[in-house]
């Protein structure tokens, strides 16, 4: 758990900082930074995406995961589900005045616990306790949620806490999930998980143009047809 720790304790800080510097910045380099930030997210998920499909080019398995986990996702309505926990700490935050605090908290959580890293770190930590992944990603997290935090307010500071309950869950019950988590899974959790960091980029650039919430059971279905295959 010491690793995901760090974790959570670095975006913590870079919340904090952000905050700081955001309040510095006028509405214009806010807005600036904001799509900026989008852009650079983009552009992590295409890399991301291109890389995993130089490993898996079977574009029915990418159309089946995230149609049928869209499907499955608006069905639940994991958004709506989302936005009331946002809500639910924008409420014991104190932040009620600050209307970006849920979208902020949505957006930073999926962008720093979607990705490969955050699962095959975990592992490692649980089965070796070789922590060196989730310190990578957590000096990743760390500029992420800086220039998330400064453009878009309090809200990605929180993004801590899916961080911590993820990553700390993983770790604890690693010896158990190893054998789902072969090379091939992670390789399409990668694949699929970068696609959706993509989706969250576009939202941030464009505005919320698209329900990533309801997206994340593509993972869970992408993972599935691996196993199944």
């Amino acid at each position: 758990m010491f690793a995901s720790i760090v974790n959570a304790l670095a975006i913590i800080l870079a919340g904090i900082l952000g905050i700081l510097l955001g309040q510095r910045f006028p509405e214009r380099m806010q807005e600036s930074l904001m799509k900026v930030c989008g852009l650079s997210v983009i552009f992590i998920g295409i890399d991301g995406a291109i890389k995993g499909l130089a490993k898996n080019d079977d574009f029915l398995f990418v159309i089946i995961s995230l149609a049928l986990g869209t499907l499955i996702g608006e069905w639940i309505d994991i958004d709506r589900r989302f936005e009331t926990l946002g809500e639910y700490l924008k409420k014991k935050t104190g932040s009620q005045k600050d209307g970006g605090f849920t979208d902020a908290f949505v957006t930073a959580s999926f962008t720093v616990c979607i990705g490969a890293m955050a699962v095959v770190g975990s592992l490692e930590a649980g089965l070796s306790h070789n922590f060196s992944i989730l310190y990578t990603k957590s000096i990743l997290d760390f500029v992420i949620i800086l220039v998330m935090a400064s453009s878009m307010g309090k809200g990605a500071l929180f993004s801590f806490l899916p961080v911590f309950l993820l990553q700390g869950s993983i770790t604890l019950l690693a010896s158990g999930l190893s054998p789902l988590f072969s090379e091939a899974v992670l390789d399409s959790l990668s694949l699929v998980g970068n696609i959706l960091i993509f989706c969250v980029g576009v939202n941030l650039l464009f505005g919320k143009t698209i329900r990533v919430s309801n997206t994340l059971p593509a993972l869970l279905v992408a993972m599935i047809w691996t196993l199944w295959k």
